[in-house]
């Protein structure tokens, strides 16, 4: 299967590996595993409208972090 080491690439080396060998099941595979064990993301429950929103101000004030650091 993989030539490479895909236990030694970081999570952002192993994604461009998965996006550019698409055929590569067990990259995959790796990728998910370790994007699961490495998660650093928060789900919160479906809005139900927008106004919704003003539940969460902590997701709005990340968007508008994250938007002003790509200005």
């Amino acid at each position: 299967m993989s030539e490479v080491d895909l236990q030694m690439m970081s999570l952002k080396e192993l994604k461009a590996y998965v996006l550019s060998h698409r055929e590569d099941d067990q990259a995959f595979h790796t990728y998910m595993d370790r994007l699961q064990a490495e998660a650093t993301w928060t789900s919160y429950p479906p809005l139900k409208s927008m106004e919704d929103m003003e539940n969460y101000p902590e997701v709005i004030e990340r968007f508008q972090q994250d938007s002003g650091q790509h200005s």
